[in-house]
């Protein structure tokens, strides 16, 4: 039998069942106990005060900050059937009278205020009088001077609370609050014996990537070309840089708009308007804009200057990904991002204790940037949370990018940075490193040293970003004073001496945050046109999950689509049937046969010939985890000890001994010898601790497929190239080494005679090296790639080799 919590989730939000940490923050409030709920932006919050709302008799009482996110969610409830008010300065005193009547008349359930309001005796005296079960504090962070975004409006909270007749249960929720800061909330609010919730801190489907290099506005014009269909926030530090960031893409033609601080009430809530209500895709703003959006579907958040603290930034990069689905988190970084902060700090009117611990706070952030560990786990460290493993979803744990050695061009900057004496800025050091005539290179006799002009080939432009990825990656030092100058430190002395090498990353983008197929923009047009005719934001109606997940299953009837999550009774009621006749329409059209019997019959005939397997990602990661140790101890990469694709076959077959083990893809005896034990060991103790239920089917001859991907590692391999997806990256996704995907490529190409593919070859090879190569394949024959290999130098490698052959003897006419 199903909880009334549970009940009340499924009709109202038409999910079949609680997030983590939901359930026990849900049953301890309707138990009558305050409680402090500190979970992640996008975890649910608002559902676990709303739900014992609608179990209280009496009214609950939503304290936010957060004027946009009071309309949202109010919008929300009313469109599910609840009881949903707000007062705050956007209503007019027509409208708050009639809400005042509403409460008075118990004709409300939730009501959200805003925290100034309870300095307005008419309000208290009105409510006073009324039956408040709940008090809710969103944001609770805010009452803390410790916590990031400190307001003098919530120290009024606790007074209010002693005067009323009753004292209610009390709830904070926050998505961002150290240890410090959680004692602040517990004590300013005086809560009582309240149970504590940390859920965690960390958004699995955000990737964290931090580029440290390149030109921003490039990266930034190109990221948005392809990604025009999706929607995005870009954050910029100050209110010109907003206006000429939202400029330039407007006159570029993308759908855009801004928000900060200078422009009138009437123009924020108009492009906050559009933005939600999906009439524009992308929101260019200062922080003073993302808190409280509930918009689901945000797939990126690029930062183009560096936030001032790593709370600031988690609840901002928080803004993406809302529904679940995969996005992105983009920071853009360069050294005058640490200047920039450090005088809007100083401009601030803060007391110095404040001020302090702001640049304290900037110091944390600017050491995240520089940092060369997992991004994850660095900020999940900062907020007090074990996170032991690297994440696999940052841009430092998968080290995307082909490494290039600068070491001789860092070395010529280097040099020229020692020859004037250190006394500079970045525009001189340009200027005499392109060979500038101008006054002043000419006044100090720069022109005579013997590192001028060292550097023509590179623009005014490139050699900017390239002495600014220096100071970030701290080949340089910054000397911070009214005019910033140059400096050489230890590290700069080992890359003169040639010491140690200066290799940065290519400059990538990725191409989409997103696909989407046909059915899934069909159903979208269609959300939209509801939204309109109801007023209420797009993704209140469904969101992008919940029509992804139609676009799978195909439901044509109520039972179908209950069965979807996010859909239940109330917006089946209303919504449902548009929905269902749209999807009909596009499987008749499309001849797409969605019978249940004949599903079954397929699933039959495959299970004859096929072992199908899925990953369980936890006992997965497990495995990983272990294979990494492995990896570590015998100063190797993961890939060579056990494939990727072996550790997700044991995890979602789970062998309980070693004969079960042989009975697992690639794992022959010498690596059953080496690893077997530890791995079995592991699968037990999963196996025993979640209670897994265990059925081992021998693989006999049957083909394995893992999470239904069915193709052979060379399709898979051929197809991401046909994508247009880079080599190293089809090379880390799939641990196939680039030398057998250049080896894939000349199989294809000698079998179809065809090029579907667009190579960069350049890139595997230099020109000695070519040269060698090819006099090899001239003598041995290009067929012989192990005998060309043994012939040439030891630093030459495979992936070269086959690169030379694929270019001199199968691309010549193409």
């Amino acid at each position: 039998m199903k909880s009334k919590e549970l009940a009340l989730l499924e009709k109202y939000y038409g999910y079949k069942s609680f997030r983590k940490g939901q359930e026990d923050i849900i049953s301890t409030i309707v138990n009558g106990s305050d409680v402090l709920a500190i979970m992640p932006t996008g975890g649910g919050k608002s559902i676990c005060y709303q739900i014992p709302a609608l179990i209280f008799e009496g009214l609950t009482i939503v304290i936010s900050p957060l004027i946009s996110l009071m309309k949202d969610q109010v919008d929300a409830l009313k469109d599910m059937g609840i009881q949903g008010e707000l007062i705050n300065s956007s209503i007019s005193a027509i409208e708050e009278n009639k809400v005042i009547n509403n409460i008075k008349e118990g004709k409300c359930k939730i009501l959200y205020i805003a925290p100034e309001r309870l300095e307005s005796s008419s309000f208290l005296n009105v409510i006073s009088n009324c039956n408040i079960s709940q008090i809710a504090i969103d944001e609770a962070h805010c009452i803390s001077q410790w916590g990031h975004d400190f307001r003098t409006s919530y120290t009024k909270v606790s007074g209010f609370i002693r005067l009323l007749k009753k004292r209610p249960i009390i709830t904070a929720f926050t998505a961002t609050a150290s240890e410090e800061v959680r004692e602040d909330i517990v004590r300013l609010l005086n809560l009582n014996n309240p149970k504590i919730f940390i859920t965690g801190f960390d958004r699995e489907n955000l990737f964290i990537n931090v580029i440290k290099s390149g030109d921003k506005k490039s990266y930034l014009h190109n990221y948005i070309s392809n990604n025009k269909e999706a929607s995005g926030v870009i954050y910029a530090a100050t209110r010109k840089e907003v206006n000429n960031i939202c400029e330039e893409l407007c006159t570029k033609g993308y759908s855009a708009t801004k928000y900060h601080a200078g422009l009138s009430e009437n123009d924020r809530k108009k492009n906050q308007e559009d933005f939600i209500y999906d009439r524009v895709n992308l929101m260019v703003a200062t922080n003073a804009f993302g808190m409280g959006i509930d918009k689901p579907n945000i797939r990126f958040v690029i930062h183009y200057n560096m936030p001032k603290n790593i709370e600031g930034y988690y609840q901002e990069i928080g803004r993406a990904g809302r529904d679940g689905e995969k996005s992105e988190c983009i920071l853009l970084f360069s050294p005058q991002d640490v200047q920039i902060q450090k005088y809007l700090i100083e401009q601030s009117i803060e007391n110095i204790e404040r001020k302090n611990n702001q640049y304290n706070k900037l110091n944390q952030m600017t050491d995240f940037v520089y940092s060369n560990e997992c991004y994850r786990k660095y900020i999940l460290d900062c907020f007090g949370e074990i996170y032991d493993h690297n994440c696999d979803n940052c841009s430092n744990c998968l080290n995307e990018g082909e490494l290039v050695d600068k070491t001789i061009d860092a070395q010529k900057v280097l040099s020229c940075i020692y020859r004037m004496k250190h006394k500079f800025g970045t525009t001189m050091l340009i200027d005499v490193l392109r060979g500038s005539k101008n006054k002043k290179v000419i006044q100090f006799s720069f022109d005579e040293l013997s590192t001028y002009g060292i550097m023509k080939d590179y623009s005014s432009l490139e050699l900017k970003n390239f002495i600014n990825t220096l100071v970030s990656h701290r080949y340089i030092s910054l000397v911070t004073g009214t005019y910033p100058v140059l400096g050489l430190n230890e590290k700069s002395m080992k890359v003169l001496k040639s010491e140690e090498k200066v290799t940065f990353k290519e400059f990538k983008v990725e191409k989409k945050a997103r696909e989407d197929n046909e059915l899934f923009t069909i159903l979208k047009e269609i959300r939209k046109e509801i939204s309109i005719e109801n007023g209420v934001p797009p993704y209140v109606i469904f969101g992008d999950a919940t029509l992804k997940e139609m676009t799978i299953k195909y439901p044509l009837n109520k039972e179908q689509m209950l069965n979807i999550s996010g859909v239940g009774e109330v917006k089946y009621k209303k919504y449902g049937e548009v929905f269902e006749n749209a999807i009909r329409t596009f499987v008749d059209e499309n001849n797409i046969e969605v019978s249940t019997h004949t599903k079954e019959t397929e699933d039959a005939k495959i299970e004859s010939i096929h072992l199908d397997v899925t990953t369980n990602k936890e006992l997965f990661n497990k495995l990983n985890d272990i294979r990494c140790e492995f990896a570590k101890k015998e100063h190797t990469i993961p890939k060579m000890i056990i494939s990727q694709n072996s550790l997700k076959e044991i995890s979602g077959r789970y062998p309980t001994n070693l004969d079960q083990l042989k009975d697992i893809t690639g794992m022959g005896p010498k690596k059953i010898s080496s690893y077997g034990e530890k791995i079995i060991s592991s699968v037990n103790e999963y196996i025993l601790s979640n209670s897994q239920e265990v059925n081992w089917t021998e693989k006999k001859k049957k083909k394995v497929i893992i999470d239904g991907e069915s193709r052979e590692i060379h399709e898979i391999a051929l197809d991401m190239l046909k994508e247009g997806k880079e080599m190293t990256l089809i090379s880390d996704e799939t641990e196939v080494s680039i030398s057998t995907i250049l080896g894939y490529v000349t199989d294809y190409i000698k079998e179809f005679g065809e090029v579907q593919f667009n190579l960069n070859l350049d890139e595997f090879y230099n020109e000695e090296e070519e040269t060698l190569i090819v006099n090899s394949c001239e003598k041995l024959g290009y067929d012989k790639v192990s005998a060309i290999k043994k012939e040439l130098p030891s630093y030459i490698k495979y992936e070269a080799i086959r690169a030379v052959i694929l270019k001199k003897y199968f691309l010549r006419d193409n």
